[in-house]
């Protein structure tokens, strides 16, 4: 009989992304994949360390794997057990910890999965994290969508992250893995890929060449241009090699990018290449100069403001994302007042709305102007309700409009559910015609968070 293990994942699509590829090291030594609240012998947290709440959830979802099977033997890995790992050995029921580096061999570090022996941890020095790992991760049981990691660590120094101390320095998948993987995806039946990483924009490989590099000015890109092999390659060098070398029926979504990384070369590819999504997630975090210069981010308002008009004055329906931080350090009323107006005045089509989260070994930690938690989650419900009257706002706007849809599998009350590439979240009467197509649709009426589409032949 099989042994079993389960899996559960805390934090963000990359974290997805790389759970799967663990799985499949379970797969490949025998392992039957359960769910999380199945009895199983094995379970598997990866966890994340953004926010004080993911601490504290890696605590209760340990415990709940012990009521599932209480001889069962935990491991632990992500960020929280890079960066917090002699913590996590403490937690009752843990056998192993696994850093940012040995998630991806685990077999080499664990030979036997026996409770009966002594916890242990296996962490790499972060600073010595120098190795990409790819992964991806399948949205729900469809092959519909997939996540596609092709960069890791970062290079920035928000005071207010401990990314960079858990990942390690920015670091990319090599140009033709990508391709390879990408077609072996599609080949697989997805039709989305979505470029995931810890700061994707940041993507950056060099081809070594004995006479040095090639500059990118000497590559013609307005041609058909394949001869890539010699390039010192940035994100939107990458974006243009996969639409020259791999013709398969997809489309392309970037995950998040930095406002300061998202170049006139990216918009314009997104421009006129339909399928890359017209759609940006662009982490804002303040729309207050002088939190933005606290919390040590790259850009001014301005300039945010700036990129979202010209997002929106040259692409055509472009969907836009925004990433928002309250209460930060220092941040009063007034302050947060000027985000809100900054916010509510700006040309967005929704919120993704945090609440600040002390984290040990950052900068903001030390800062002055604590901010109460019951202001903090005023702030945080304020936001929200903005985000959704943005969100009615940018339907509104789409009533009437032509998009191409890609409809998932699921039939829920005889209705299927799907993504236009801006983003717009869209349902049509159930047909398994349309599962895993592109389909024109025109966006008729809006209910809730949701469009109805009808379908144009």
């Amino acid at each position: 009989m099989s042994s079993k293990v389960a899996f559960y994942t805390l934090g963000c699509k990359l974290n997805f992304s790389e759970t799967s590829t663990i799985g499949q090291q379970f797969i490949k030594n025998g392992f039957d994949v359960v769910n999380y609240d199945d009895q199983a012998d094995v379970y598997v947290i990866n966890t994340c360390t953004v926010t004080e709440n993911a601490d504290r959830e890696c605590r209760q979802i340990v415990r709940r794997a012990l009521r599932n099977n209480p001889n069962a033997f935990v491991i632990v890995t992500g960020c929280y057990a890079q960066l917090r790992p002699d913590e996590i050995l403490k937690i009752n029921g843990v056998d192993a910890v696994l850093g940012s580096n040995e998630k991806f061999n685990l077999f080499n570090y664990i030979k036997n999965f026996d409770k009966s022996h002594s916890n242990c941890a296996y962490v790499t020095p972060t600073e010595e994290l120098t190795n990409f790992n790819s992964s991806f991760a399948v949205e729900g049981n469809e092959r519909t969508r997939a996540f596609f990691k092709i960069q890791d660590g970062c290079d920035y120094k928000c005071s207010y992250c401990t990314i960079p101390l858990a990942r390690g320095k920015s670091r990319s998948a090599n140009p033709d893995d990508v391709i390879k993987e990408l077609k072996e995806l599609i080949n697989s039946g997805f039709k989305e890929i979505v470029l995931t990483g810890v700061n994707v924009g940041d993507y950056s490989f060099n081809y070594e060449q004995n006479t040095g590099y090639i500059n990118n000015d000497n590559l013609d890109l307005n041609k058909n241009e394949k001869n890539f092999d010699n390039v010192e390659f940035d994100f939107y060098l990458l974006l243009k090699k996969i639409f020259n070398e791999v013709k398969e029926n997809y489309r392309l979504r970037i995950s998040s990018i930095e406002p300061n990384l998202l170049n006139d070369e990216i918009i314009e590819l997104a421009k006129k290449d339909e399928r890359l999504c017209k759609h940006f997630h662009i982490p804002l975090q303040s729309g207050n100069d002088k939190i933005l210069r606290l919390m040590q981010r790259r850009y001014t308002t301005e300039e945010y403001r700036n990129l979202i008009e010209k997002l929106n004055q040259q692409i055509s329906n472009v969907g836009i994302g925004v990433d928002v931080i309250v209460g930060f350090p220092g941040e009063t009323e007034e302050d947060f007042l000027v985000t809100y107006n900054f916010l509510k005045d700006l040309p967005i089509s929704y919120l993704h709305v945090f609440t600040y989260s002390e984290r040990p070994n950052t900068k903001a930690i030390s800062l002055e102007g604590n901010v109460d938690h019951s202001i903090r989650k005023k702030r945080n419900n304020m936001l929200r309700i903005l985000s959704e009257k943005k969100r009615m706002e940018f339907y509104s706007k789409m009533l009437g409009k032509e998009l191409i849809a890609l409809f998932e599998h699921e039939n829920i009350n005889g209705f299927m559910k799907g993504f236009t590439d801006n983003y717009v979240r869209v349902k049509t009467k159930f047909n398994s015609d349309l599962i895993n197509k592109f389909v024109k649709v025109k966006i008729v009426e809006i209910d809730e968070n949701i469009c109805t589409a009808e379908i144009i032949n």
